[in-house]
């Protein structure tokens, strides 16, 4: 089965949003760990606007199931994952200020600086995976970087299957399908949801992490976040 990865950044925006610890992130996640989510993944900014360089390392001694840092690997950051020595890092290329990730690493371009990054990473036994687009050459240049995963950056399938296109699927598959071929385990992650997650997960071969956050805890506000949890699980059964 694929694996769920809940993003709690959301959490740590409405509890920043009064000051003081309410809702508290600490026991969201374990919560969420007891509701049968595979793993926590956070995304910590260089402005700490939601999830915040102290809560890493806070939820190092919380996280029982699998621990995933995402961000972009600026010296801050190198030193907080080395630090809390997560399960598992995942480099993304965010600008300072970016509202949200919105694009993968040109894999080619920044090859020699990613190739560096992941040596230090994998030396301290940290899993790593590089935030793509679906594009062939971009799968190819990860693999060149010697990093064990890519996480595909999923906006594009999403907006299109919420138009009605399931094409938009396609380079999606183009891009697994060529991973597997050179040995690199497979993530996905932004703006999958309920709608889209198990068509998603239905036409990518060996998919094996999702990390969800924004949607799932925008349906948890309707639904309640342990039945929202539980409906991912099942969908990606």
């Amino acid at each position: 089965m694929t694996k769920l990865s809940v993003n709690i950044n959301k959490i740590a925006t409405l509890r920043n949003s009064r000051g003081g610890n309410v809702p508290d992130l600490l026991k969201v996640a374990k919560d969420i760990q007891k509701f049968g989510a595979d793993g926590i993944t956070i995304h910590p900014r260089p402005d700490e606007r939601h999830i915040r360089y102290q809560d890493a390392r806070d939820l190092k001694s919380i996280v029982y199931t699998e621990y995933n840092i995402e961000g972009n690997p600026q010296h801050n950051f190198i030193d907080l994952v080395l630090e809390c020595k997560p399960t598992q890092v995942t480099l993304v290329p965010d600008a300072i200020g970016a509202l949200t990730s919105n694009a993968g690493w040109d894999t080619i371009k920044h090859q020699s600086y990613l190739i560096e990054v992941i040596q230090e990473f994998q030396r301290n036994g940290i899993r790593t995976s590089i935030f793509v687009d679906p594009d062939e050459k971009m799968v190819e240049g990860a693999k060149a970087t010697g990093t064990d995963r890519i996480e595909l950056y999923t906006e594009s399938f999403a907006h299109e299957y919420g138009l009605g296109n399931k094409k938009g699927i396609e380079p999606y598959v183009k891009a697994a399908i060529k991973a597997n071929e050179l040995g690199l385990g497979i993530n996905a992650g932004h703006d999958l949801s309920l709608d889209n997650i198990k068509f998603f997960k239905d036409n990518i071969p060996q998919l094996l992490e999702v990390s969800i956050g924004h949607a799932l805890i925008s349906e948890s506000l309707y639904l309640g976040l342990e039945n929202v949890v539980n409906m991912y699980l099942q969908k990606l059964k």
